[in-house]
């Protein structure tokens, strides 16, 4: 039943030239009032003739049923004649977009965050999605929130939440698009659709946690420019000191190494312009 089966009917014209005849005869009987052959050609042309034409867009298909048996899908476009006491359902082969509402779900590390997803797909298989599921375009938009939502519990938001995380949903996006396709496409086989694109279209925090989560995020970046400014600035101590001692341009010992340090390890790591001080003195009074 789920396997498509494409049939080409023979082509609309010669029928609707025969409707035509058919409808010629009958008015020629009517104007020589002969009662019965009109009766039986109109029947004939109205019921046999007539209902089995059918009109196929571009991009369209039409899923034929004889007394509940399926017949087959007439996918080619064009005018075609087909049995008149067949079934015939319409179905879209176009691609259709699907832009997710927005779902408040916990991430894997549990933070309550906000997402949604855009996705691009059509139908492939005509049988299966008319006769395996009920309606498949609420089947598409159930199964697509349900592969959203198992998504968004399967990784943490940012790595600030788990560190040793892969991938995160901010900072993954070409991954969790791939992953994201490959589950709908497993989602939505049964009924036939293929899924040609999908994109996380929104990713934020939750409100409740918004304001606090964007201060972490600060605080982190902060604490990352502060290792690589402090990592910067003993790579400079190291340099001046080794420079001075190759260049013999003055003689420190261990303690006055220890105040260049100092004095320098502040010049450089400080957040602020640094007042200098004139020592009239010697480091030891």
């Amino acid at each position: 039943m789920n396997t498509e089966k494409i049939i080409n009917p023979p082509s609309g014209y010669l029928t609707f030239a025969l409707f035509l005849l058919l409808l010629a005869f009958t008015g020629f009987f009517i104007y020589e009032r002969n009662a019965v052959p009109a009766i039986v050609i109109f029947i004939v042309d109205f019921v046999l003739i007539l209902p089995g034409l059918v009109i196929v867009n571009p991009n369209e298909s039409k899923v034929l049923t004889l007394f509940g048996k399926y017949v087959g899908t007439v996918k080619q476009d064009g005018f075609f004649w087909v049995n008149p006491f067949t079934v015939k359902k319409k179905v879209s082969l176009k691609a259709f977009n699907l832009n997710g509402q927005q779902l408040k779900v916990n991430d894997s590390v549990g933070n309550p965050i906000e997402i949604a997803a855009v996705i691009v797909w059509q139908i492939k298989n005509t049988a299966s999605a008319i006769f395996a599921v009920e309606n498949y375009l609420q089947y598409v938009n159930i199964q697509s929130e349900a592969a959203v939502r198992h998504l968004a519990n399967s990784f943490p938001y940012d790595s600030i939440e788990d560190e040793n995380a892969g991938i995160t949903l901010r900072g993954g996006a070409d991954q969790v698009s791939i992953l994201l396709e490959k589950e709908l496409n497993e989602r939505l086989d049964r009924a036939g659709i293929e899924v040609l694109e999908a994109r996380i279209s929104h990713l934020a925090y939750a409100p409740e946690i918004a304001h606090t989560m964007l201060q972490r995020q600060q605080a982190s970046a902060i604490i990352s420019a502060r290792r690589l400014i402090v990592e910067g600035a003993v790579g400079m101590v190291e340099m001046a000191l080794q420079r001075l001692s190759e260049k013999n341009i003055v003689d420190l010992d261990e303690e006055r190494k220890a105040a260049m340090v100092s004095n320098l390890l502040v010049v450089l790591c400080g957040d602020r312009s640094v007042n200098p001080v004139v020592n009239t003195g010697t480091l030891y009074h």
